[in-house]
């Protein structure tokens, strides 16, 4: 791989892991269109701290003060102090975390038959040439949570222009529950499972589904993905470098490739909130859907003419 390669693939994962838009698919159509059939663990879990940086960057100030009520959380809980019902907005955030991330257990549950857990068949599935249909199907399965989303939430804004409580940040449940921190964290173990079904989009839709105020679902969006990300890119870290091959490509490479994932990556969240605020979320309704077509339409001719049509 050159550099020039890290790069594209560097800012397809930068710009297509905050957007709604799947990076995990995006990086497997670049892959198919460039011919790349080696698909370097080492490299892959770089790109992911690439963008890493760039979610901590944006949210430095929102992560320090969570780590600060974090502590302060545990002196009351061991003081006697802390009571359920007088918790703020950063405290319930934490706990909602919590139980947002615990569904990603299942990942590593196993599946009867084949010697493998969850996580294992996703990552077969990622890098199965064969699987690319189902990048395909599964971007119009993000465009379909996009709309449902976008349409649970058009409706809180007119129910509160209605009831004359709507505010500069939408409508909607400024806290989350435990219902909603579960069902936003299956749904994002559903995402970790299929490329092409977008881990941003899929779970603010799911917090939008289930009436959160909008800003509320992108943070909390936003902050899982630290410690998503983090776990993932851990447990691949090792595999990578216990694995035959090992790093098995050049630094200068992965460096490339990690600055443009953490720079793109960055701006990408900046557009992201922009185009969520002016509730302009229509643009990756229809991008998803478009791309998504097209990919099962490739498939299906590739797999008629028996090999890749860009190489």
């Amino acid at each position: 791989m050159s550099i020039f390669d890290a790069i594209i693939q560097g800012i397809v994962q930068g710009l297509t892991e905050f957007l709604p838009v799947s990076s995990s698919g995006h990086l497997a159509i670049t892959q198919h269109i460039m011919g790349v059939t080696e698909n370097n663990l080492f490299f892959n879990v770089m790109l992911h701290i690439g963008t890493l940086v760039a979610v901590v960057a944006f949210y430095y100030k929102l992560i320090w003060r969570l780590i600060k009520e974090f502590f302060v959380l545990v002196k009351d809980i061991f003081t006697g102090k802390f009571t359920f019902k007088n918790m703020n907005n950063d405290r319930t955030m934490i706990f909602m975390l919590i139980v947002g991330l615990l569904p990603l257990f299942l990942l590593f549950l196993p599946i009867p038959g084949t010697g493998m857990n969850i996580k294992d068949f996703a990552e077969v599935i990622s890098g199965g040439e064969e699987y690319f249909i189902i990048v395909g199907f599964s971007l119009l399965f993000t465009s379909a949570l996009l709309i449902l989303g976008n349409i649970f939430n058009n409706r809180l804004i007119e129910k509160a222009k209605n009831d004359g409580t709507l505010s500069e940040n939408g409508a909607g449940k400024q806290k989350l529950s435990v219902v909603d921190a579960l069902v936003v964290g299956l749904v994002q173990c559903c995402a970790a499972v299929l490329p092409g079904l977008s881990r941003s989009g899929s779970t603010l839709a799911a917090g939008q589904m289930r009436g959160v105020n909008r800003q509320t679902a992108f943070d909390f969006t936003f902050i899982m993905a630290i410690p998503s990300i983090l776990a993932a890119a851990v447990l691949e870290l090792s595999d990578a470098l216990s694995s035959p091959e090992g790093i098995g490509i050049s630094l200068w490479v992965v460096i490339a490739g990690m600055i443009a994932a953490a720079i793109v990556g960055y701006l990408s969240i900046v557009l992201f909130k922009w185009l969520l605020k002016t509730n302009k979320m229509y643009v990756f309704i229809i991008y998803t859907a478009i791309v998504g077509l097209a990919v099962i339409a490739v498939s299906i001719v590739e797999m008629s003419v028996g090999h890749n049509l860009f190489t």
